[in-house]
Formats: C-alpha cells, sequence, structure tokens
C-alpha cells in the first residue's frame, strides 16, 4: 500500500495534486523532487508506479518480491538501492532483518518498505525538520535511509556485544560452564551474528560507489556530488559496524571452542573419579574374594586373628588408595 505521497520544494514539503505523473510534472517543473513511500504493495499496486516513473522490469521484480542482498544498480531512468535493516528484540535476544528498496531518479524518489521493522516515517520527519538538507534533491533521502539503516546497525552490534559478554561469563563461571543447555545457547547466539553479517557486508560496496571512492570512482547518475562526503560517513560508520561483526563472529566461535574444551576436561575429571573409586572398590573386593573360595588348606583359616587382620588390611590398603588418588587430583 501507498504510504505517503509529497512532493517537496526547496527543502518544504508541499501538497500537489495526488495523480502521480501531475506530481511529478509539477516537481519537475518547479526544481523539486516526489517521494513516494509503500509498504510491501501487490503487483497491481505497483504497475501504476512502474509505468509513471519507468522503472526497470528487473528491478521492479527485485523490489515485489524481496529476499534480495544489499546491493547498488545502475538502470537508465533510475538508480535501485537495496538495504537490510535489522531489528533486536530484547526479550528473545534475536536478530530480525527487513527490506528497503530505494528507486531514485530524475526528480523523484520510490521507497519500497517488507517486513515491520524500520519504519520510514520517522526518516522522513527527520528530513522535513532540515530543510538544507531536503533542499539538496532526491540525494539526500537516499542519504538520510542508509545513514539512519547504519546508525541502528551501530545499535544493534553494542546490544549483541552485551549478550556476548553475559554469555561468556556464564561459560566461564565455575557452575555455568557445566549446563547442558549452553551450548546451543552459543549456536543460537552464533546465528544471530549471522543473521546481522547478511545484512552489513553486501552493504559495504554500493556505499563505496554512493561515495564515489575504492574501485567504483565514477559518478553515478542522479546522484549529487555534493553529497559524496555524506555518503563516505556513512561508509564509515559501516566499516565500524563490520568490524564489529568480525570480531563478534571470532568470539563467539573461540567461547565454544572454549566451552567444547571444558567439557572434555570435565568429562576426563568425572573418568578419573570413576576409575578411582572403581580401583578402591576393586581391592576387597579381590582380598574377599580369595578367601571366599573354601579350600581347606589355605593360610590364616583356622587363625583366631583372621578376620579382623584381613578387615584391617582391606581399610589399610583403601586409606592408602584414597590418599594417593587425592594427592595426584584424581578425587
Amino acid at each position: 500500500m501507498i504510504v505517503d505521497c509529497a512532493i517537496y520544494r526547496d527543502g518544504h514539503r508541499t501538497e500537489g495534486p495526488q495523480d502521480f505523473s501531475d506530481a511529478l510534472a509539477e516537481a519537475r517543473a518547479a526544481g523539486g523532487f516526489v517521494w513516494i513511500g509503500l509498504h510491501e504493495p501487490t503487483e497491481k499496486e505497483f504497475d501504476h508506479v512502474t509505468q509513471e516513473f519507468a522503472l526497470h522490469p528487473l528491478a521492479v521484480e527485485d523490489a515485489l518480491k524481496a529476499h534480495q542482498r544489499p546491493k547498488l544498480e545502475v538502470y537508465d531512468d533510475s538508480l535501485f538501492l537495496v538495504l537490510k535493516p535489522v531489528v533486536y528484540e530484547p526479550k528473545s535476544d534475536t536478530v530480525s532483518s527487513g527490506e528497503v528498496m530505494v528507486f531514485l531518479g530524475n526528480s523523484f524518489v520510490v521507497t519500497v518498505r517488507h517486513g515491520e521493522g524500520s519504519p520510514l516515517a520517522a526518516v522522513r520527519r527527520r528530513l522535513e525538520d532540515e530543510p538544507e538538507m531536503l533542499a539538496k534533491g532526491p540525494t539526500s533521502v537516499v542519504y538520510a535511509i542508509a545513514d539512519a539503516t547504519v546508525d541502528h546497525y551501530l545499535d544493534v552490534a553494542t546490544e549483541l556485544q552485551t549478550d556476548l559478554e553475559e554469555l561468556e561469563a556464564e561459560v566461564f563461571s565455575p557452575d555455568g560452564g557445566g549446563s547442558r543447555h549452553i551450548a546451543s545457547r552459543i549456536y543460537t547466539f552464533k546465528r544471530q551474528v549471522l543473521e546481522f553479517r547478511r545484512s552489513t557486508g553486501p552493504l559495504a560496496p554500493p556505499l563505496s560507489r554512493l561515495a564515489g571512492t575504492g574501485a567504483f570512482g565514477s559518478p553515478l547518475p542522479f546522484v549529487n556530488d555534493k553529497a559524496r562526503p555524506f555518503f563516505r560517513d556513512v561508509s564509515d560508520h559501516l566499516a565500524r559496524v563490520n568490524e564489529s561483526v568480525e570480531g563478534l563472529d571470532r568470539l563467539v566461535s573461540d567461547i565454544l571452542s572454549a566451552h567444547l574444551a571444558q567439557m572434555s576436561v570435565r568429562q576426563n575429571d568425572d573418568m578419573r573419579k570413576i576409575s578411582a573409586w572403581a580401583a578402591m572398590a576393586a581391592v576387597p573386593t579381590m582380598i574377599a574374594g580369595v578367601y571366599g573360595m573354601n579350600f581347606d588348606h589355605m593360610p590364616e583359616l583356622r587363625w583366631t586373628w583372621s578376620y579382623p587382620a584381613v578387615i584391617a588390611l582391606m581399610a589399610a590398603l583403601e586409606v592408602s588408595l584414597y590418599r594417593l588418588f587425592k594427592r595426584r587430583g584424581w578425587l
């Protein structure tokens, strides 16, 4: 559905005709631009927008079907940018991603949003409160959306870092590391980091192209050259996010390895304890078994102190084995 449609002139929102073609013609005549926002439009709803703004059919197909990687594609009449905003759920400690598609052309911007997270109403209000930025044309909309998306990445990275520190403290606590559920929690956290990484990693090349840096230094159509420093700033923030994600991924892998090592050490300790108790139980069993064979000609069978002597021998051997195993840390 169409969430909002507005004409912007000299950095200010103005009321215009509801028809897209009339609004676009009026915006071009006045030196402004049209910004149309849609949320999960149907093919029928998007057909009118496609015809009026001459959007490329391949980009339209991507915008309707969603499930795209972050990317930037250049067509004859427009640019097509895909962003993946992320949402962090503190109750379940999960990361989910949505999608924002941006069509940038001559005096128009069309945004298509999929998912419940990251609404663009706040971005639109912030831009409308900054007429100087909005006066730079439709490129300012692309910058504002990218900037808001990457800034939220930083917030999510901070939340994940806090969760990782709690998980790390639990793994290395005296009792928490032996929990049977800790391994599943580590794997779940690693999946959240992977979901986050799928949103942030592929976005670096598109922002580099918008900033005019790296291997893609040639200017892009429909992008104001004066906006390059702003996109470079967003690209720098994204680099920080990607570094944080790399660090999170390495740390969670190290925590998993440490947890598995702890489990192996605990299992070895348990086996040593079991072996020590089995050895202590074998000594009296062996002695009692020898004297339980009921042969006639066995030493000390007729001796009055045979029974207490054997019991004392068993006790002495048990105490000696216990002290030996205790000194070696087996018990």
